[in-house]
């Protein structure tokens, strides 16, 4: 039995070693990943004075970041699966491969965001939380989405194009760069777009404008001639509108712990990277997958193969990095600008066991997110990034909040 184990540690030290490039990249863009998350929880932790003039913003939060590693890592792992198939090209004829992935991008953009902020809305009234109007959902929403999308975009594409000139894998990079340019430009962009709320009259007319601007490009985006960017928006708004859904469920499982959350602004700091980190591993799993069974490397089995057991590993590999420096870095710059810790020790130890957990669960979920999809004759592309990040997106933070009633709870009540 030994040998045997001996045998299966060996192959998969060996696998790592043959994987090296990748996991050279994959580190890079992780390590910026949780650099994003580190300013994110930072700006996070200083908007408590907002969140507290703006009831229910923080429902809304989530699901707003999350959108755009949804969108946009779904559109990098399309990019890279076109790299892979020899379909990318550098070129902005409108029928070409790389302005209908945009194209269908920009469209699913507007539509979500105009979807998110009536669940934000109905989310707070059903769970009882006191929250802004509709309007005010509208103006946050598609306004801060809309700004933050232009960034994000505008990085997933240059991404895009430098991986195909430079032989850069990216189905390991896209996911963690999005992540990272998502949360540092999204907060700031919804931060910045609240001042707009409250204001009479105001508020009101820009809500109506921007949600009329989101039907017609969605009606447009349904109809177009585009073959590709048609099936991209008809195949993804179902799966993204269930991943906002799932994220606005996190903002309200957040909303509920303030309290917590306020008493040790720390733990804010930490929460971006188990919005978009714990997601990010299980988009890189997600769209190596995808590639691998769009290139018929792997079979969509009830059980994985050796080879998707041993790209799952490369997960683990990455998640103890990731997690333990999230932990040590959110402690430092809590020292650093006076906000309220529960300690060394316990930030450590809630970060390592949560994030081992998420890595867990988004393992299975990017697993068997692309084989369903897969099977149904969907495109995982489509699929497998919106849900492993959305479904993430609520189980990591529900892993947070379990490490954090663990190991901080049993201390301080």
């Amino acid at each position: 039995m030994a040998t045997r184990y001996g045998r299966r540690a060996r192959r998969v030290f060996d696998y790592w070693r043959s994987e090296r490039r990748t996991l050279r990249q994959g580190y890079v863009a992780l390590l910026i990943s949780c650099g994003g998350d580190l300013l994110a929880g930072l700006a996070l932790a200083t908007m408590t004075n907002r969140l507290a003039e703006l009831p229910g913003l923080l429902v809304l939060i989530p699901a707003a970041i999350g959108m755009r590693g949804n969108i946009f890592g779904a559109l990098g792992s399309r990019l890279g699966t076109g790299i892979h198939a020899g379909l990318f090209d550098v070129s902005w004829r409108r029928r070409d491969f790389l302005p209908q992935n945009v194209y269908a991008s920009t469209v699913l953009t507007l539509a979500t965001s105009l979807f998110l902020a009536f669940v934000a809305r109905g989310a707070s009234a059903a769970f009882g939380l006191r929250s802004i109007s509709v309007w005010g959902f509208m103006v946050i929403s598609i306004l801060g989405g809309v700004l933050g999308s232009i960034v994000v975009g505008t990085a997933t594409v240059l991404i895009s194009v430098a991986s195909h000139s430079r032989e850069w894998d990216l189905d390991s990079v896209s996911a963690p760069l999005v992540t990272a340019i998502g949360d540092t430009c999204t907060l700031p962009a919804l931060w910045a777009v609240s001042y707009v709320v409250g204001i009479r009259y105001v508020t009101v007319t820009v809500a109506a404008i921007a949600a009329a601007v989101c039907l017609v490009w969605l009606i447009r985006g349904l109809l177009t001639d585009l073959p590709l960017a048609r099936r991209v928006i008809r195949e993804s708004l179902v799966v993204l509108f269930f991943a906002g859904t799932v994220d606005i469920l996190a903002g309200t499982a957040i909303e509920a712990k303030t309290t917590r959350f306020f008493a040790f602004p720390a733990l804010l700091v930490l929460l971006p990277a188990f919005l978009e980190d714990t997601g990010a591993l299980g988009g890189i799993l997600s769209a190596r997958l995808s590639s691998k069974l769009h290139l018929g490397v792997i079979e969509p089995r009830r059980f994985p193969q050796p080879l998707a057991w041993l790209d799952a590993s490369l997960n683990f590999l990455f998640a103890f990095s990731v997690f333990s420096l999230v932990a040590l870095s959110a402690q430092v710059i809590s020292m650093a600008t006076g906000k309220a810790s529960p300690g060394v020790l316990d930030m450590v130890s809630v970060s390592m066991f949560a994030g081992f957990l998420a890595t867990i669960i988004s393992s299975a979920i990017a697993y068997y997110g692309a084989v369903a999809t897969f099977r149904f004759g969907w495109d995982p592309d489509n699929f497998g990034i919106p849900l492993v990040t959305s479904l993430m997106d609520l189980a990591g933070t529900l892993c947070l909040i379990l490490g954090i009633v663990l190991f901080v709870g049993r201390i301080h009540g």
